[in-house]
């Protein structure tokens, strides 16, 4: 099943160290079947307030978006990032082939107390 590591990043004024991580960072995730779905393209808040930017990263599964992110290679690089940008980031599962949002509703209404 597919998995994103999703990261919401502030805005940071550009330097060396954050042109050199985004220079490498695709050659850390590849070997892990990972590929940009986003990549700090601009956005429109619909609800809420969502300052900076955000990166969705795809990968195969959690064990290799998991891999991925322990890797010494990318242990290299992440500073590089951190140093200048803060961020919040996830790893979180996809969704299995015909998923049914109507039956997590009803599982959900079958779990209520009785009323």
């Amino acid at each position: 099943m597919t998995a994103y590591v999703i990261a919401h990043l502030q805005e940071a004024a550009p330097n060396a160290e954050i042109a050199e991580y985004i220079e490498r960072i695709t050659a850390t995730f590849e070997p892990y079947g990972g590929h940009f779905l986003v990549h700090a393209t601009r956005h429109e808040v619909l609800e809420g307030s969502w300052p900076g930017y955000a990166v969705v990263i795809g990968f195969p599964g959690t064990a290799e978006a998991r891999a991925w992110w322990d890797s010494p290679a990318y242990q290299e690089i992440a500073p590089l990032r951190s140093k200048h940008i803060g961020s919040d980031i996830i790893l979180v599962g996809g969704l299995p082939e015909g998923y049914d949002a109507a039956s997590t509703a009803q599982s959900m209404r079958e779990a209520l107390p009785a009323g």
